[in-house]
């Protein structure tokens, strides 16, 4: 369990919506969905209507400072089942780059593995205390498009089960290209904090307004306040 669980879910009843792509970049088609992920009718790109706002609000503050740039969107929305089939890939991903096979692996390579993969993901928990947070549409994974309309450089790719995932992996580093990846994390962080989001201390591209990761990170950042989620898993009827 992580430490955000134990916060409260005070589920508000907000509509999930789709997201105006007009306004963002995205990729096309969807990174999960060409891996053959079980979107339901309402994913990938759809969020709480409060979140949504909240998106816009990111994006037109990024353009009063790049007039042309872009918050391009990973993903969104991920009901329990694309948590589970990523969890499950994700796996399968890191076997095959340590060229493992699973049936051979002794129990304490197969336990690093899992540990490996759970820095990354949540656990595809189905317990309503514990939702995995984008299962609630209060969570988005976002990187920037520049003004020649490329993917800015993060420094590392969306997913990396790696150190370098970690938001100030570069803040330390006195190398020009390291200080420019941390440059850009840094403007990704402002303009969405800017919104109300807040980011995931393990992941540069994870970001989350009214979860219960969002309300355990502002209690961090305002103890004197005590903040309560607002979404829970959502349930599409």
């Amino acid at each position: 369990m992580r430490p955000y669980h134990q916060i409260p879910i005070l589920e508000c009843g907000e509509p999930l919506i789709p997201i105006p792509l007009e306004l963002f970049a995205v990729e096309s088609p969807h990174p999960y969905e060409k891996l053959g992920a079980p979107y339901g009718e309402h994913s990938p790109y759809y969020l709480r209507q409060s979140v949504v706002e909240c998106l816009i609000q990111a994006q037109n503050y990024l353009r009063s400072l790049y007039p042309n740039w872009y918050i391009q969107i990973f993903d969104a929305y991920r009901p329990v089942a694309v948590q589970q089939f990523m969890v499950d890939y994700s796996f399968a991903e890191a076997l095959k780059q340590r060229e493992m096979i699973e049936a051979e692996l002794s129990p304490n390579q197969h336990q690093e593995i899992w540990e490996a993969v759970y820095q990354i993901w949540a656990a595809p928990s189905l317990d309503e205390k514990t939702p995995p947070p984008h299962s609630t549409g209060a969570a988005v994974d976002v990187t920037l498009v520049d003004d020649t309309g490329k993917i800015v450089d993060m420094g590392s790719p969306i997913d990396e089960l790696s150190e370098r995932s970690l938001p100030d992996y570069y803040a330390n580093n006195e190398s020009p290209q390291a200080k420019q990846y941390h440059t850009h994390r840094e403007l990704l962080r402002d303009v969405m904090l800017k919104a109300g989001f807040c980011r995931n201390p393990r992941e540069w591209w994870h970001f989350s307004y009214g979860d219960q990761m969002w309300a355990w990170l502002s209690n961090q950042s305002h103890p004197h306040n005590s903040f309560t989620a607002r979404y829970g898993r959502f349930h599409i009827n």
